[in-house]
This record gives C-alpha cells, sequence and structure tokens, in this order.
C-alpha cells in the first residue's frame, strides 16, 4: 500500500493522490517510486478521506511542526479531500500547514480557490519552474494552454491570503534565467526559494 504520510528531511508529507495536471520534465516521480521514508508514493486506488484520516490519526507528530501537502502528485487535484484534510487536523492539533502546489487549481477548478485554501493553509509554495510562458510550457508540460499566467495571478492572490507565499525554483536553471525569475518574485513581492535539485 501507498504511504499517505511519509517524512523527509524531519518534516512530514501528505500524499493524497497521484493526479496532476502537469507532466514536468524533471518530475521525482518519473525516476523513482518514493522519497523519504516511504516504500512507495503510488497509490493504487485514490486514498479517501477516512483513508487520509486514519493515517493521520495513527501517525506521531511529536518533533514535527509542519505538516505538507505534497506527493506524487498535485494537492489541488484532490481539493475536497485537501481542505477536509487540513480541517481535520487544525482540528486535531496546533500545526502549521504548507502546500507545495503548481499554482493551476484556479485553472483546473474553474474558479478561485484561493479563499477556500486560506481558512486552513497557512504557508504556500508554488512552483515556478522558469521565467517565461514558452519555456514554462516546455519544461512543465501542462494540460492548459494558459497555465503561465494563471501561475502567476494565483501567486498573487496567494500572496495577499496566507502568511507566507513563495515561489520556487531549481538551482539547475541558467543564471540569466535564475535572474528573471527573481525579479518575477520581487515585481509582485513574493519570496523566491530557490532549491537545490536532488
Amino acid at each position: 500500500m501507498a504511504a499517505i504520510l511519509y517524512t523527509y528531511k524531519n518534516q512530514v508529507y501528505a500524499n493524497i493522490t497521484n493526479r496532476c495536471d502537469c507532466s514536468c520534465t524533471f518530475c521525482v516521480r518519473s525516476e523513482k517510486d518514493s522519497v523519504g521514508d516511504a516504500d512507495t508514493l503510488w497509490h493504487k486506488v485514490e486514498p479517501t478521506l477516512e483513508d487520509i484520516k486514519a493515517a493521520i490519526d495513527a501517525f506521531d507528530f511529536t518533533n514535527f511542526d509542519e505538516l505538507v501537502f505534497c506527493g506524487y502528485g498535485e494537492p489541488t487535484c484532490a481539493l475536497e479531500n485537501l481542505l477536509a484534510t487540513a480541517h481535520y487536523v487544525k482540528q486535531k492539533m496546533d500545526i502549521k500547514i504548507r502546500l507545495n502546489t503548481n499554482g493551476l487549481g484556479n485553472l483546473y477548478h474553474k474558479r478561485n480557490i484561493v479563499p477556500e485554501l486560506a481558512e486552513v493553509i497557512d504557508n504556500v509554495s508554488i512552483s515556478l519552474n522558469a521565467p517565461t510562458a514558452e519555456k514554462y510550457q516546455a519544461v512543465t508540460r501542462p494540460q492548459f494552454e494558459n497555465a503561465f499566467p494563471a501561475l502567476l495571478d494565483f501567486a498573487s492572490l496567494s500572496q495577499k491570503a496566507f502568511a507566507h507565499t513563495q515561489l520556487s525554483i531549481v538551482d539547475v536553471l541558467p543564471a540569466d534565467e535564475i535572474a528573471a525569475c527573481q525579479k518575477i518574485a520581487d515585481d509582485r513581492g513574493i519570496y523566491l526559494k530557490i532549491r537545490k535539485y536532488a
């Protein structure tokens, strides 16, 4: 059975879906079956809310101060379970909740989901991946043609709604593209995290 909760670098992650509306060229799930202490993150069947709650109830959150929605899928593709799970966690314990997302949730659901997320999510990390729409489409290969501007709009909405919002890129980008990504973030008053590519 695939892990619903797993740990990596002293953080707890919630792997609630394998559905994703992107097919990134660098996606870790195309290279291996798991991350951290999980045996596999590939769900044979999409976990139900009851499955996710049971995993949370069985997990010892002692010494962990954050739960991150991030696994082998885009969490906002399972929005109903994402929101219900976050509500459940907030009721059970005093812990920060972060969403790692591709920022395309509004496109996927055809409405602004940020207010709903902001009720239960503390922090959001949005994968920027590239400094232009053309490069973004090539690298991220989303289901949507207008994904890049939608991502930037989601980031701007998030900046106003969450305690902390950040855009993220990996350090393998050329220096000029990293600088261009930094400008995108700076122009919106959003922190840019440059992640080491594992």
